[in-house]
């Protein structure tokens, strides 16, 4: 699949396998795991943040395969997910981050450019987020207050 704002293909990245088996030296019970998922949420992390964690520390390859229901799934049960989507709250702080930037450097026009991108790919989400319902309709982005949103 192509970039969205580049004519370049990227590279592949990697894939979960075609079987869904159970792991011979997985111990946990697909209860276990709803908990822990609750756990590690109520110290502040987000939902892929939580998959690394139960990845690495606890050795939990993948959650849909033994709960069989994704980590936003169970947050929303438990109503533990943030109001803004995940996806959406990394690129309005990556917006942060470039406008302090420009403050000091207003010059550097590849930032700007980056800015403008990086704004328009909010703009696509907002408008996706609102269609499928994951966000009020009178929900507005205003490029003044995103460091507000983020805080």
């Amino acid at each position: 699949m192509a970039r969205m704002h580049s004519r370049k293909k990227g590279k592949s990245g990697s894939t979960k396998p075609l079987k869904k088996e159970k792991y011979t030296w997985m111990n946990y019970k697909p209860k276990e795991v709803e908990l822990l998922i609750v756990k590690i949420a109520k110290e502040g992390n987000d939902t892929s943040k939580i998959g690394m964690v139960l990845r690495d520390t606890y050795g939990i390859p993948d959650v849909k395969s033994i709960t069989k229901s994704s980590i936003s799934d169970i947050l929303e049960k438990r109503k533990l997910l943030p109001t803004l989507p995940e996806n959406l709250t990394a690129l309005l702080k990556r917006i942060v981050a470039l406008q302090k930037h420009l403050e000091q450097n207003k010059h550097d026009v590849v930032a700007k450019r980056g800015l403008q991108l990086t704004e328009s790919k909010v703009r696509r989400l907002i408008k996706y987020y609102k269609n499928s319902g994951k966000l009020a309709l009178d929900w507005n982005y205003n490029p003044k207050r995103v460091s507000l949103l983020i805080e």
